[in-house]
């Protein structure tokens, strides 16, 4: 049930007036961590958050890795980390951040790969993961990618399902139709080169995936929008688009996160590319989260968001942020924001009946590449702000130099907080029954007797 567009306003509103969030505290992981698969920096070292993703259902955290730290250039198997992660239910504060689990994304016996695609119009198996859920009923991997961009579905074990049918608008291309996936050279349509599904929610029913480009298409670079992708998940068909204006301006504004509230409430991460990272300036991050609602958007599948006269009505949009990602810096990191705030999940509720909300960094491993596909560890000293490059197994860094670390803050709500007190659970809740219908392979059956 979606809310009359005036109460839609008036909760955004309210949402806008009282504090976000309040900052707890955060973690820094180990920039040479390793997961499953061992620390070597293309098959083991640890890709942190380019999505995080809570399954209440089940209480386990997600943590996604995206192409590699090869930039596309290097083979590189993708995957998603499950970890476990103590969460003080008074407090909110988050600690003990622990690897359980490595789950390679295949298809058969064989990777989806981060190498870009080959020839450029293929898509291949080509896959840059960016954003993940887990859908509520049937408890199957939903992943976003950036290079087609696409939408897949996997199973538990990281077999592929299927793929979601992508609306013609999005598909990357050049004037006579032919796509170009891996990059902009002669696109003049579709998603702009590597900025793809970037943000992925699911509604708390299942019914719905919501997969958000991270920038404008190439057709419209002339607006401030991006656009939301509504994907019926029981038909894996588009159903409907949104426009979603952007606050951010300069160094490439986009969106890393998008999370379900409700059915029509979202919170949407958006950035620049400034901050601390391998290869980024560290003066003038701006990072926040905005939330969102789709009440009485226009569905613009049809419409070119910067033609002439063009007539729609974008999400609508809270005045200010929910939280602001660049206000909270710790000082073990020289109190400089991390460049890429990626990853954003609603966590547990506390004992008091307010939420803790997780928020996550992508250090792209810690390692950049020059054009000739040479790779380079960055090692750096928070205290003066520099940094090394090291060829990969060569440490030259002086004494006190770290790689970049994976960051994750955490951020407790008030009793009061607008925001959540819409927040509907994903079914089920507390995760009993949909979880016994899928061990007796009755999934199905539920989610036809819901539609």
């Amino acid at each position: 049930m979606r809310l009359h567009p005036l109460t839609a306003l008036l909760l955004l509103s309210a949402t806008a007036a009282q504090a976000g969030p309040a900052f707890v505290n955060g973690l820094l992981i180990p920039g040479d961590t390793g997961d499953a698969y061992g620390t070597g920096v293309n098959d083991g070292r640890l890709g942190f958050f380019s999505d995080l993703y809570y399954d209440r259902a089940r209480n386990e955290w997600w943590a996604l890795s995206d192409r590699g730290p090869g930039g596309g250039t290097i083979p590189y198997d993708t995957r998603v980390q499950r970890f476990s992660l103590d969460v003080n239910p008074d407090t909110g504060a988050i600690s003990n951040f622990r690897l359980t689990q490595t789950i390679k994304f295949m298809q058969g016996g064989t990777a989806f790969n981060g190498l870009a695609p080959n020839p450029t119009n293929t898509l291949g198996m080509s896959f840059d993961p960016e954003g993940f859920v887990v859908h509520p009923v049937s408890g199957h991997f939903l992943v976003s990618d950036e290079y087609g961009p696409s939408l897949y579905e996997f199973d538990r074990s990281g077999q592929f399902i299927r793929a979601y049918t992508n609306p013609a608008n999005v598909i990357p291309r050049n004037g006579a139709g032919v796509p170009n996936y891996a990059n902009n050279t002669g696109n003049v349509a579709g998603k702009s080169g590597n900025r793809g599904y970037e943000g992925l929610a699911v509604s708390p029913d299942g019914r719905y995936a919501y997969a958000m480009l991270q920038s404008q298409m190439r057709d419209e670079l002339g607006a401030p929008y991006t656009r939301i992708v509504q994907f019926d998940t029981t038909t894996g068909v588009a159903v409907a688009q949104y426009a979603y204006r952007f606050d951010i301006s300069g160094s490439n504004p986009g969106i890393s996160s998008l999370v379900a509230v409700n059915d029509h409430q979202f919170l949407a991460l958006e950035r620049n590319n400034r901050g601390l990272g391998v290869d980024s300036t560290y003066a003038g991050a701006d990072k926040r989260v905005y939330l969102i609602d789709l009440s009485g958007a226009t569905d613009v599948s049809a419409i070119d968001l910067d033609a002439p006269g063009a007539s729609f009505t974008a999400v609508t949009k809270a005045a200010t942020p929910w939280i602001d990602l660049t206000a909270d810096t710790l000082a073990a990191l020289g109190n400089v924001s991390p460049e890429k705030w990626e990853g954003l999940a609603i966590g547990p509720q506390l004992a008091d009946g307010s939420y803790v909300i997780v928020a996550g960094t992508d250090n792209d491993y810690s390692v950049t590449q020059n054009a000739s596909g040479t790779q380079f560890d960055v090692w750096f000293d928070f205290a003066t702000g520099t940094r090394v490059e090291c060829t990969l197994g060569d440490n030259c860094a002086p004494g006190g130099y770290s790689l970049l670390p994976g960051v994750l803050h955490a951020y407790k709500t008030t009793l009061d907080d607008s925001v959540m007190a819409a927040y509907t659970a994903p079914v089920p809740e507390p995760g009993t029954w949909a979880l016994l219908l899928t061990g007796l392979g009755l999934v199905g059956w539920a989610a036809r007797r819901r539609a």
